[in-house]
């Protein structure tokens, strides 16, 4: 936990105060014993998003075209994303921060749209929101592990055979 001074006005007085999270050294950083939640915040942001996300595409109306209400959607993200950066950021230009975009920053948008325009037409095509995402993660799973050892010298270790081998079980088991 990092501790911080709050200098009240007037009185020259300070206040000690314990920060648990502090967002813009979150965002900066790698893992840091001083910081301990820094590990499972993304993993609870993730969780949380990921399942309002589901619920919200599976009650998008069929009768509105998928793209139409991603543009509305990536409006609003684009929105939040900025107030989000100036919220995270001190003294820093978003102009100057767009200057360091990388190509992935453009592809990361086109494979956005197909995720979520897969999503939508999954739950259109009549996928149970308890099944379809389940089924498309574990076989992103597979994909991920194979990607990982291919392109990023990751190794393929006999857990991650086994665990594999669970998940191609998984997948038998709810397709049953």
């Amino acid at each position: 936990m990092q501790k911080s001074v709050i200098k009240l006005r007037n009185t020259g007085e300070h206040l000690p105060t314990v920060r648990l999270f502090d967002c813009r050294f979150f965002i900066f950083s790698q893992y840091n014993k001083e910081y301990p939640m820094n590990m499972y915040i993304p993993i609870i942001i993730v969780v949380l998003s990921n399942a309002f996300y589901h619920i919200f595409a599976k009650s998008t109306p069929t009768n509105l075209n998928p793209f139409a209400s991603l543009s509305i959607t990536y409006v609003i993200g684009a929105i939040v994303s900025v107030i989000l950066f100036f919220t995270t950021t001190k003294n820093s230009n978003l102009f100057v921060e767009y200057g360091k975009l990388h190509w992935s920053s453009f592809a990361l948008g086109i494979a956005i749209v197909g995720l979520e325009a897969g999503f939508l037409l999954m739950y259109r095509a009549g996928w149970n929101i308890s099944t379809g995402q389940v089924i498309s993660s574990i076989a992103l799973a597979f994909v991920l592990v194979l990607i990982g050892s291919l392109f990023y010298n990751e190794t393929i270790t006999i857990n991650k055979i086994a665990g594999i081998l669970v998940c191609m079980l998984g997948l038998y088991l709810i397709n049953k």
